[in-house]
């Protein structure tokens, strides 16, 4: 049978999974109400996190799809991936045309050679621009050095959600046939030799419970059994024997057990529990390794402690430090995005700290993502404020920069304009469309830490941000942001509502009345820059006289609910933000504000 090896890669929102999963119910790969985003959180964000691998059988052909994720802070899912396959299907919303992800796995995709099928996703939008969309993404091909071979690249008009694909707009279409046999007409059957030995190479990483580590790799040449035993060349040069316990091949979302797999296939083995990803497995060892898999280095670090609140160990089941440490050298066998630093040497802020585990990762999503799973798996800890990782290239100091896409409405672009320039980034491209306005900054890293809460709020909700690593460039100094102070509790015990409605007009809340609060806790912000203690469970004091009229009536505004991602974007240098299965609370480093005034003054 032959084989065709494809991925699916696009920016976030733009109808990947859908796609996917409308491909596979049309081949009876799926079941009505599953997606192939079967993880908890995916469903509920409504994006990909992890790539995930699955194939269809049509006209007597296996095509082998990997699904990517489209946010920017999990590209090293897509980097890998796009070597093991032959062809993509670059999927863009017709009305926004290409976004920064867009670009980005683009252009991973043409430095390989490999030549995309555009697909032009959502022509039922009512602002579908399906024309316009068009010749966007063929002056980026352009501007990205497509070659003329890649340049003359195929599109395919359609409705994921519907599962229709048609070669012409015009054209009638009831299912997604006109892509798979665009698909079958233009992808090259993967080369199947199975006369030479064993080679392959893993592009993902798995973890079972009982088989321990995994590996998805594409078999280039060979075949591979179960029960084989086999050599794993790392790309240091060092060789590592090992034996094939288990082997799965794909069909539909579900892996299947199989005894043997050959060349152009993609499968899944147990039994080496060192592979990593670029590794090649191969017979001999005066076998040739396969070119090694270069991934993105993380561009944001923080520390990971042991929660020492006063509320600490109420509702986790893991709570000390060797549990933690456990748990993400179990994410180190498959997130490799991540990267943690057990023993971190103590920098000048982290005199005082207790012991830390630091933890280097591609945004803030990205470890937002692993302290959900971590809470939701019963695990209580804190985390320090995130910071831009600084290098030290050629005696200058260097720092992470991000193209900014900022969609808005044309009279809002003026707030946009002076917020982000004032943050050092560098307006690059405008381009207005009806009323609304697309602009292309440069920023750091550094100025995007705690801007989306502020975009959201000036832009009323209804603007559309996106960001992508670009480079490390030379480090620009000090950025202004807007600093708010913190209004910190002074006392343990219930917020009460009489004490939240005098406190709200100096600031936002974050806790509702009858939450449990303690000594040195974050209740809310404060516009004006200054921290300020507050007593938010003091009640009113009972007197035998009546008010006229507004007695008994309390006014609360809604607070700010606290989640991982907003505590990290909001939290000051001196807080922590602790996560435990029931709750995400803001605090102070110092719970005492003695010993915070102490500490303030020593630095």
């Amino acid at each position: 049978m032959e084989i065709r090896n494809i991925a699916i890669i696009a920016h976030v929102d733009h109808g990947k999974t859908t796609l996917t999963d409308a491909l596979m119910k049309q081949n009876g790969g799926l079941t009505e109400g599953v997606s192939m985003d079967s993880n908890a959180l995916e469903q509920e964000r409504g994006i990909t996190i992890y790539a995930k691998n699955t194939s269809i059988f049509y006209k007597g052909t296996k095509i082998n799809i990997v699904d990517t994720p489209g946010h920017a802070d999990f590209g090293s899912e897509v980097e890998r991936v796009l070597r093991s396959i032959d062809t993509v299907l670059l999927v863009v919303d017709a009305q926004e045309g290409p976004m920064p992800q867009t670009r980005f796995v683009l252009k991973k995709s043409l430095e390989l050679g490999l030549k995309p099928i555009v697909i032009l996703n959502k022509i039922d939008k009512p602002a579908a621009r399906p024309a316009e969309a068009h010749e966007e993404v063929l002056e980026l091909f352009l501007e990205l050095g497509a070659n003329e071979e890649q340049l003359d690249f195929t599109t395919v008009y359609a409705i994921g959600r519907q599962g229709i694909a048609k070669m012409n707009l015009t054209d009638e279409s009831k299912d997604l046939s006109p892509l798979l046999d665009t698909v079958l007409k233009l992808v090259p059957p993967a080369v199947s030799n199975t006369a030479v030995p064993l080679r392959m190479q893993a592009f993902n990483l798995g973890y079972d419970n009982f088989l321990g580590r995994l590996a998805v790799g594409r078999i280039y040449e060979g075949k591979i059994k179960s029960g084989m035993n086999l050599i794993v060349k790392k790309p240091d040069g060092s060789i590592v024997p090992g034996k094939i316990t288990k082997l799965f091949t794909f069909e539909g979302i579900a892996r299947k057990e199989t005894d043997e797999a050959v060349a152009g296939d993609i499968v899944m083995i147990a039994g080496l529990p060192s592979i990593y990803i670029g590794d090649t497995i191969c017979e001999t060892a005066d076998q040739e390794s396969l070119p090694s898999i270069k991934i993105d280095e993380p561009t944001i670090s923080l520390n990971f402690l042991v929660n020492d609140s006063p509320f600490a160990g109420r509702e986790g089941k893991f709570v000390t430090g060797r549990q933690i440490r456990e748990r993400l050298e179990k994410e180190l066998e498959i997130n490799v995005g991540l990267k943690v630093d057990f023993t971190p040497e103590r920098g000048p802020a982290d005199v005082n700290t207790p012991d830390f585990f630091k933890v280097y990762g591609r945004g803030e999503l990205h470890i937002g993502i692993l302290l959900e799973n971590m809470r939701r798996e019963g695990y209580e800890l804190q985390v320090s404020q995130p910071q831009v990782i600084i290098k030290e290239i050629d005696g200058k100091k260097v720092e992470p920069f991000e193209e900014v896409i900022v969609d808005v409405k044309s009279k809002l672009s003026g707030t946009i304009i002076k917020t982000l320039t004032e943050r050092r980034g560098l307006l690059m491209q405008m381009k207005e469309q009806d009323e609304n306005v697309r602009m292309v900054f440069e920023a750091p890293t550094r100025a995007l830490l705690g801007y989306r809460g502020q975009f959201m709020i000036e832009t009323k909700g209804e603007g559309i941000l996106s960001s992508r690593f670009v480079d490390f460039r030379d480090h620009v100094g000090e950025i202004q942001r807007q600093e708010y102070g913190s209004m910190v509790s002074m006392e343990t015990g219930k917020a009460v509502a009489y004490s939240l409605v005098n406190l709200q007009e100096r600031g936002v809340l974050y806790v509702d009345p009858t939450i449990e609060v303690y000594e040195g806790m974050v209740i809310g912000n404060v516009t004006k820059g200054n921290d300020m203690a507050v007593n938010p469970i003091k009640g009113k004091a009972l007197t035998n006289m009546r008010q006229k009229g507004s007695d008994g009536l309390i006014i609360l505004t809604p607070p700010l609910k606290m989640t991982i991602e907003r505590g990290m974007e909001i939290m000051a240098e001196d807080d922590y933000l602790e996560v435990t299965p029931k709750n995400i609370r803001l605090r102070k480093k110092y719970l005492k504000e003695s010993e915070r005034s102490k500490h303030g003054r020593k630095g």
